[in-house]
C-alpha cells in the first residue's frame, strides 16, 4: 500500500514455486496465508500443456498469451467502452428520474431488509406485485456498483497515469499513492466482476426468460400468467 509495493508482505499475490517433486506449483498468496491453486492461479497450462507460471489462465485473459502491451490496449479500450456506458446510463438515471424513482430504497424496504436477505439466501424470490419493482438488495447493489465502484474503478485508473499524476496530483493524495490505488482499482473491479456473476446466477434461478423479456419489451409474467409492466 501507499507510495510503494511491498512485495515481501503483499496482501495478494499470484506466484509459482517448485514443488519437492521438482514441479511448478501456482501459489496464491492472501494477508499472510498461502493457498495451493495450481492449475487456476499463479501456474497454469500454457500452449504447450505444460504448467507455466502466470497470475491467471490463458482461457480468462485477453490476449491469451503473455504480452503486457497488447493487454493493456485490450484495457484501455473496454476501460473506456465501460466509462462511457456507465456515464452515459449515470447521466440518464438522474435526468430521467430512474435513479431517485427505482434504485432509492424506501424507509419499508430498508426495515425488512433482514428478511429481504433471507429470502435470497434461501432462493425465494418475491411473487406477485412485489416481482415487479427492485427489492431493497437490488436497489443497493445498483446504487453500489454506479456511485461506488464505478467511480472508484475509474478515478484509481487515472491514479495509476504518470501523465495524470503530473497534471492533478490530488489523486495520488486521495488514494494515499499509486500502490494504494492500484489496490483498491484491483479490488473495485473484483467487485464488478461479483456483481456479474451474482446478477447472472439471480437471473437464471428467478426464470432466464421471463427475466430477458421483461429487460426486453418491459413486460413480465407474474405467477398465474398475468403480465404487467416491470419497474
Amino acid at each position: 500500500m501507499g507510495q510503494a509495493s511491498t512485495f515481501d508482505q503483499p496482501i495478494f499475490a499470484l506466484t509459482a514455486t517448485n514443488s519437492d517433486q521438482g514441479r511448478t506449483k501456482g501459489v496464491t498468496q492472501l494477508f499472510g496465508h498461502s493457498f495451493d491453486t495450481t492449475g487456476v492461479l499463479g501456474a497454469s497450462a500454457g500452449s504447450g500443456g505444460n504448467l507455466q507460471e502466470r497470475g491467471f489462465p490463458s482461457w480468462l485473459t485477453l490476449p491469451s498469451y503473455q504480452d503486457l502491451a497488447t493487454g493493456r490496449r485490450w484495457h484501455f479500450f473496454f476501460a473506456w467502452l465501460l466509462v462511457l456506458n456507465g456515464a452515459v446510463y449515470l447521466l440518464y438515471s438522474i435526468v430521467s428520474g430512474h435513479l431517485r424513482r427505482d434504485l432509492l430504497p424506501t424507509g419499508s424496504q430498508l426495515r425488512k431488509i433482514g428478511h429481504t436477505i433471507r429470502e435470497h439466501l434461501l432462493l425465494r424470490f418475491p411473487r406477485g406485485d412485489d416481482a415487479r419493482h427492485y427489492n431493497a438488495l437490488q436497489k443497493l447493489a445498483y446504487l453500489i456498483v454506479a456511485l461506488v465502484l464505478l467511480p472508484l474503478v475509474f478515478l484509481t485508473g487515472l491514479t495509476m497515469s504518470p501523465g495524470v499524476n503530473a497534471a492533478v496530483p490530488e489523486l495520488l493524495t486521495l488514494f494515499g499513492g499509486r500502490q494504494s490505488a492500484r489496490t483498491i482499482h484491483f479490488l473495485a473491479a473484483s467487485g464488478l466482476v461479483l456483481f456479474v456473476i451474482v446478477h447472472v446466477a439471480m437471473v437464471l434461478l428467478s426464470g432466464a426468460w421471463n427475466n430477458l423479456r421483461s429487460m426486453i419489451t418491459g413486460s413480465y409474467v407474474l405467477p398465474g400468467g398475468a403480465h404487467a409492466n416491470r419497474s
